[in-house]
């Protein structure tokens, strides 16, 4: 079993040589863009490239209002930030998912209540989230959600869409309505996945994009921050610049500020990327066709479970293994891959 799969793999990308998990694709006008924004001695946040991509990216996803980050977790943490996450609050996120989420949330000096995912979706569950706030959790006099165990607010739901499939979103957001809990979407991972007719970040009050090297488009290192809330958008914007007062005699500042706002070059690679993304797309929908037609009859394995309303991007392919009926550990497969030069 283990020589076929390395061989379908290697049939598959056509070649001998080392595969990576991830390899960015740069065959656009990269170069070309990178070279005007140099030219134009606008390199840093100010410039017409930061603009150009924030509202391509609008005009994508269709969400109103995009702000370029300098990375995904950043993203995050404002969005959390701009929710209400702060001391003594608490977040729920999902048990499976990058470091990155759980790191925003500690940023914000809140506390993060993991809760299981779903083995279709890899995302949290709305069915232990339920399960979760019926048992533990109360909603007061205020009007908000308390955590009778901790006696500590619970003010947003931040589930993540795994490996770029989305979550059940319209379970989750009658929930989060249900309790008062606001609705943060992780979409680090889903640049091109739809639910429901509606890009993932489309839903949740705010949301979150990345655009790292190993994403299905990049900037190098980038995010962005999505809300279709025009004053949620403003402060976003305002903040992620230090908070800086437009003035160009003084430096006034009325918050705290983050110096979070993506760069003119990076941006301008960006824009070159959004121009290929159809092209990605489709190439990465063929491999996932092909994965499928190996592993989806095999009862060893378990495909990706996308449902018809559901669009896929397929950032990565998770195959479930069943270890145990291949005869061969987890760990023991990877370092055979390893050493076959398969990432």
């Amino acid at each position: 079993m283990f020589e076929d799969f390395v061989n379908f793999v290697r049939d598959l990308y056509s070649t001998q040589e080392p595969i990576p998990l991830h390899a960015p694709q740069f065959h656009g006008n990269e170069k070309k863009y990178l070279i005007e924004t140099i030219d134009s001695t606008f390199v840093s946040s100010v410039g017409k490239f930061v603009d150009c991509f924030e509202n391509s990216v609008q005009d994508y996803t269709g969400i109103k209002y995009a702000i370029a980050t300098v990375n995904g977790t950043a993203a995050i943490h404002l969005a959390l930030k701009l929710s209400g996450a702060a001391r003594d609050t608490e977040v729920i996120t999902q048990s499976l998912t990058f470091v990155a989420t759980c790191n925003a949330i500690r940023y914000c000096e809140a506390n993060p209540v993991f809760v299981d995912v779903e083995k279709s979706t890899l995302g949290l569950s709305p069915q232990s989230l339920q399960e979760f706030l019926e048992e533990y959790c109360e909603l007061r006099d205020d009007g908000f959600c308390w955590n009778k165990s901790t006696n500590r607010r619970i003010v947003a739901c931040l589930p993540m869409h795994t490996f770029g499939l989305p979550v059940q979103l319209d379970e989750i957001k009658h929930i989060c309505d249900r309790f008062n809990i606001e609705l943060i979407e992780d979409a680090s991972e889903s640049m091109g996945s739809f639910y429901k007719e509606h890009h993932t970040g489309y839903i949740g009050k705010l949301s979150a994009m990345s655009f790292n090297g190993n994403k299905i488009i990049t900037t190098g290192g980038g995010g962005m921050i999505l809300t279709n809330d025009e004053e949620l958008a403003h402060t976003a914007k305002h903040i992620t610049t230090t908070a800086k007062i437009p003035n160009i005699l003084s430096f006034e500042h009325d918050q705290i500020g983050y110096n979070y706002r993506l760069s003119d070059l990076q941006c301008a690679l960006g824009i070159s990327q959004l121009h290929k993304l159809d092209s990605f797309f489709e190439e990465r929908g063929k491999i996932a066709k092909k994965y499928n037609e190996i592993f989806g009859s095999e009862k060893r394995f378990k495909v990706p479970n996308v449902l018809k309303n559901v669009e896929h991007a397929y950032h990565l392919y998770p195959l479930q293994v069943e270890f145990s009926k291949i005869n061969l550990k987890k760990n023991k497969f990877f370092e055979l891959m390893k050493q076959k030069g398969i990432n």
